[in-house]
């Protein structure tokens, strides 16, 4: 699909082509044209460009000390925290790869991506429910270290002294030894050998993902494929000196949306990030209204629980230039509503983890279109595939399946090369990711989601693999065959809910499932109910039909 540049709504042309640079040296640069500008506030504490890339630099010779090498993999099983920027950076300094796990995460869900990764370090922090989930896993794996952050130590001096003090049953009773090392003592190595990066050929991040079956899978993103959408996200900004713009910091660093949106556009910018460890909607407002925040990527949920927020007609807004939604469709409603009672422009993007995060967006200024996911950023095509011959195009003038080329899009999936055939479709010599989404695309180029291949989940912008909850409640004796699909739900746009046969004699009720299911997944995993049925829907040759299943409920 091609799109004339005066149809183009984006500042920057959408043929525009950019520089593929390594993390590291994305930082370096701001560094050097500006130490002392604040890169990070943390609840009252301000952390400048040059403070994170010295603390990187530190941990970078750290883990070269404990032996960790070029492409090897690290892991942050972190918050919202100010040494996720320099653990996140500083992995990459020594050359090693970073793997992002979410705090959400059971034992087992962690346990499970450290060895399929092969994560040798994983950096945490001393909060109970982190560390005890990273020690047991530790114990349970190839694991070989943990590095463990104090979290008193990032805040202002008053408040770390009031945790230590007052709130000691927040702080974890960490067993420091060999194998777990405190963040300041491997930060203490020298000296540091910064390793030679390739950003065309080297791994940076190993963002897990997940597709219609079997485990999730980590998709294998570039230095190259995170540094270019970066710079095509800040490509699409039209409100002139970026290194002035502060980002409400809500989104969960570990998620790529956040690592694209805010970590590293404001690090190619020299922008600041205004962070909290979670969204919590009263501090989130708070922040905004004290750091002046002029632009919040988030998932419709946070939009939403603003909307229903008592302080959100008393708080200040009004530095807020937009405000730019992901993850998850944008119900209409709510859309117009949270314009209407901030004054604030509200705009739909979309991306994909395959796709190092962003794709498309509305424009910031002037034309945008509701209910669509804009234009696409610069240096990106699509096309339309065949919903049912994938190898064809889609008849012209009907949705088809989209299909993204771009710098931005990832390599494969980590040990699945067999993958390859079944995402990546070439057609005139390029190679294009297959989304798994319906589009629609109008004659002034914006994109129009109508329907998903894909059986994932998106609630609140997590995705969650129904196969994965499936696998988990066949664990329990009663049931018998399993099937999960995503319900409606005003709030999270969609949740989890089971559908389950028992075996001949069992006694279970739904509500018994439900509990015994939910106590051993994430919480974003956790289904609304379990509906116990006589039968479930299969196909022709008894495989249990899905497709069959959400037609039926929905």
């Amino acid at each position: 699909m091609t799109v004339s540049n005066a149809l183009y709504h984006h500042p920057t042309p959408l043929d525009t082509r950019f520089e593929a640079m390594s993390l590291p040296a994305m930082l370096e640069r701001s560094v050097r044209a500006n130490p002392a500008a604040p890169f990070l506030h943390f609840l009252g504490r301000t952390y400048s460009y040059g403070e994170i890339h010295a603390a990187a630099q530190h941990f970078a010779a750290g883990l070269q000390a404990m032996g960790i090498a070029k492409g090897d993999r690290v892991g942050l099983f972190l918050p919202n925290v100010p040494i996720y920027a320099a653990a996140y950076y500083g992995a990459m300094m020594a050359g090693a790869v970073v793997v992002n796990f979410s705090p959400l995460y059971s034992v087992e869900e962690l346990s499970w991506q450290v060895e399929d990764s092969g994560t040798r370090v994983l950096v945490t922090l001393d909060v109970p429910e982190l560390y005890a989930t990273a020690a047991k896993v530790l114990e349970a794996s190839t694991l070989e270290a943990l590095v463990v952050g104090p979290l008193a130590d990032m805040l202002p001096w008053y408040k770390g002294l009031a945790l230590k003090l007052l709130k000691r049953s927040q702080i974890a009773n960490v067993g420091y030894g060999p194998n777990i090392r405190k963040w300041a003592d491997v930060a203490k190595a020298a000296p540091f050998i910064p390793a030679v990066i390739d950003p065309h050929t080297d791994l940076a991040l190993l963002q897990y993902t997940g597709g219609t079956t079997g485990r999730p899978k980590g998709a294998m993103l570039g230095h190259d494929q995170l540094s270019i959408n970066a710079q095509q996200v800040a490509a699409i900004n039209p409100f002139g000196n970026a290194s002035s713009e502060v980002f409400m910091g809500a989104l969960p660093f570990f998620h790529v949306f956040a690592n694209t949106a805010l970590l590293n556009h404001a690090c190619v910018t020299g922008a600041s990030i205004a962070m909290v460890p979670r969204f919590e909607t009263k501090q989130v407002l708070a922040t905004i209204q004290k750091y002046r925040c002029t632009g919040f990527p988030g998932v419709p949920t946070m939009f939403q629980a603003m909307l229903d927020h008592p302080y959100l007609a008393k708080t200040d807004l009004s530095s807020l230039k937009v405000c730019i939604s992901g993850g998850a469709p944008m119900p209409g409603p709510v859309h117009l509503r949270f314009e209407e009672a901030t004054g604030v422009r509200l705009v739909e993007g979309y991306g994909l983890t395959e796709s190092a995060g962003v794709v498309s967006a509305n424009p910031y200024e002037g034309t945008r279109k509701r209910g669509t996911i804009g234009q696409l950023v610069p240096g990106t095509e699509v096309i339309l595939l065949d919903k049912e011959q994938s190898q064809s195009l889609a008849p012209a003038g009907e949705p088809g399946e989209l299909a993204v080329h771009g710098p931005q899009v990832m390599r494969g999936y980590w040990g699945r090369p067999e993958t390859d055939a079944e995402c990546f479709v070439e057609r005139d010599g390029k190679r294009y990711l297959r989304t798994g989404d319906v589009a629609r695309v109008d004659d002034d180029g914006f994109l129009e989601i109508v329907d998903r291949i894909k059986d994932m989940i998106a609630v609140g912008g997590f995705k969650v693999f129904p196969s994965v909850v499936e696998d988990v409640i066949l664990e329990h004796p009663a049931v018998k065959e399993a099937l999960v699909i995503g319900v409606p739900e005003e709030y999270r746009g969609e949740v989890p809910r089971a559908f389950v046969t028992l075996n001949e004699g069992a006694a279970a009720t739904g509500e018994d499932l439900a509990g015994w299911l939910n106590a051993k997944i994430g919480k974003h995993e956790r289904v609304d109910q379990v509906v116990i049925r006589e039968s479930l829907p299969k196909t022709i040759i008894g495989k249990l039909d899905r497709k069959t299943l959400r037609a039926e409920v929905l």
